[in-house]
């Protein structure tokens, strides 16, 4: 499944004509030389961000903000994780695993009964949300929220096709979110009977908000009421303490089956709708996934957005925040910007598609008293990057001419926001993935890469792109503005041939001192496993902290709030065939597991470090 979503990733559906960013930087670079990692390229940037008026860094730049021991590349490989010599791991919640300590225990293939009480499979983006009682418990009691990408057939269910409604249902439960308690008691992490511990899958209550709720665009034939999140990728939290889980390859789901003969529309084909999908074959038995049953038109429509959910009250449903856009949701990374804002930066993860940002209307706080929420009300934009290093943030809303002619309404224009962005002039990115924002203002995105590239440049060398690059930007007006500078931050390329070698950014995220925790899925260098690395936002230094095991992603970034404490989660741990690894290695199980890992410093210092 693995190899299968990959390759799904890297089909292009996008045919507009929008320049390409291998395009925009070979030209850019015929202006300007890109100066490749170090310390030159950081100031650089931090040149052009005083240019812009941003702020200083929160916390500055301080040497030796990475001196822990690195993981050699020798290291970096087998059947079992690895980690820095002065760093030491735990493993939490394996797929199966209940969801509060009373629950089934875990067997292989699980029941679709046992697997509703049970933590999903493909552990992916993930946030911890600590204890509110008081400030030194929430380091150690909290929530962790978990978000469960994929888990194919072949592995879910120990065959590759489903042979019964109840095998459907399973692999339906595999899939979604957990909201879990954990604790941590002497040294070690485990789940506590928390009372809003809970699934959240593909047949749970969902409701809808923003300028598409209630919309043509998500009205079925039988009128049936909104259920259920799935391929649940990145993530991203609010200010005000809510979990936000990104729906990803939602279109993989469906299929077409029956008498009726089922063409794709341009809509659909622009989102990868196919008639076999992933091979799933949930279609087959569940008319909610049957692209040729008239009944459940637009289903697929409700999937595919940023779903926010409260960690600490299982009585509030999911709600789908429309005016977030919906396209394949990598994951969302939310600042507060000026006049307290708020603004999400969001990747469209596949080829040739785009980077957005949402930008509230009002004061966050303002919006919240009125019993509004602020992702509710503003604007949707989508990012154009120009040859001289500045770019544009292009508006998506019947305000702009250039959709006015094309679309109906906001609903159309957010629900089919990828259309949206190829008529306005967007630039086609390489795989943008997660999105994190620094301690001074600069957001940062993971393009993992880009195997259409065909013309090598400044940017990419390499052509087809194998290995992907980090591009970074300082935005206007503390975020809310419409132009920004960019930069690009490392290729991974650059790193071939040393020590601290990587290929395919997927996860980042930034602590507050300027480290940039990077997380890798695809193939890397020298026969290593997907790692966990430390780069110095100011410096370009990397340091490899951490690696998984064979077949496997190393996703999702999360920490207490000391930031002694350290969340990852590894994904499709041996490609799902217990041949490459049997982790974690609990009980009589054929079979591996994904699962969270808890990392610390030995002599309790903070994670990074």
């Amino acid at each position: 499944m693995k190899e299968q979503n990959d390759q799904i990733d890297n089909e292009v559906v996008n045919s507009s004509s929008n320049r390409t960013m291998q395009d925009v930087v070979r030209v850019a670079a015929s202006r300007r030389k890109v100066i490749q990692g170090g310390m030159s390229l950081a100031a650089g940037f931090m040149a052009s961000k005083s240019a812009l008026g941003q702020r200083t860094p929160i916390v500055p730049y301080t040497p030796g903000l990475i001196d822990f021991t690195p993981l050699s590349r020798a290291e970096a490989t087998g059947s079992w994780p690895t980690i820095s010599s002065d760093y030491q791991f735990q493993v939490l919640i394996p797929w199966g695993d209940p969801v509060v300590p009373d629950g089934p225990a875990f067997s292989h293939p699980p029941s679709a009964q046992n697997q509703i009480r049970q933590i999903g499979i493909g552990h992916d983006g993930l946030w911890f949300f600590p204890d509110d009682d008081d400030p030194e418990a929430g380091n150690r009691k909290g929530m962790l929220c978990v978000n469960h990408e994929f888990g194919g057939n072949s592995h879910v269910l120990g065959k590759d096709d489903p042979e019964t409604m109840a095998d459907v249902r399973c692999s339906q439960h595999a899939h979604g979110v957990s909201v879990v308690g954990i604790e941590r008691e002497e040294g070690i992490w485990k789940v506590y009977d928390a009372g809003s511990a809970r699934r959240i899958h593909v047949n749970s209550a969902v409701t809808f908000s923003g300028p598409a709720a209630g919309s043509e665009f998500l009205q079925t034939t039988l009128g049936n009421s909104p259920q259920g999140t799935l391929n649940n990728c990145g993530c991203g939290v609010t200010p005000w303490g809510t979990y936000l889980t990104c729906e990803e390859n939602f279109q993989g789901y469906f299929g077409a089956a029956g008498r009726t003969v089922w063409q794709a529309s341009d809509a659909q084909e622009r989102y990868g709708f196919s008639e076999n999908g992933f091979g799933y074959g949930w279609h087959l038995f569940d008319g909610r996934f049957n692209l040729a049953f008239g009944g459940y038109r637009n289903e697929e429509n409700r999937f595919g957005w940023v779903v926010e959910i409260d960690p600490y009250n299982a009585a509030n449903p999911p709600v789908k925040r429309t005016a977030l856009g919906r396209f394949k949701h990598e994951s969302v990374a939310v600042v507060v910007g000026k006049d307290r804002r708020v603004v999400a930066y969001m990747g469209d993860d596949q080829q040739f598609d785009y980077i957005y940002k949402f930008v509230s209307s009002e004061d966050h706080v303002q919006l919240r008293n009125e019993g509004e929420s602020p992702l509710d009300h503003g604007t949707l934009y989508v990012a154009k990057f120009n040859d001289d290093f500045t770019g544009e943030w292009l508006e998506l809303s019947m305000d702009n001419a250039a959709l006015s002619s094309s679309f109906s309404s906001q609903a159309e224009i957010v629900t089919f926001a990828r259309l949206a962005a190829d008529e306005v002039g967007a630039t086609q990115m390489d795989r943008p993935e997660w999105t994190t924002a620094g301690p001074d203002g600069t957001i940062y995105c993971a393009c993992t890469n880009n195997s259409s590239r065909t013309v090598a440049n400044a940017a990419n060398p390499q052509a087809p792109n194998a290995d992907g690059h980090i591009i970074s930007w300082v935005d206007d007006d503390m975020h809310v503005g419409t132009t920004f500078e960019w930069e690009i931050f490392k290729r991974s390329s650059d790193t071939h041939g040393t020590e601290e070698s990587f290929s395919d950014p997927d996860s980042i995220y930034v602590d507050p001192d300027g480290r940039l925790f990077i997380g890798t899925d695809g193939g890397q260098q020298d026969g290593m496993n997907n790692q966990l690395l430390v780069a110095d936002t100011v410096t370009g230094t990397v340091k490899r902290l951490f690696a998984g095991v064979a077949g496997d992603e190393v996703t999702g970034i999360t920490m207490t709030p000391n930031r002694r404490t350290m969340f990852v989660n590894l994904q499709h741990v041996g490609g799902g065939s217990i041949s490459q690894t049997n982790f974690p290695g609990l009980g009589n199980h054929n079979v591996p597991r994904d699962a969270t890992i808890v990392i610390t410093r030995k002599d309790g210092g903070i994670i990074g470090s």
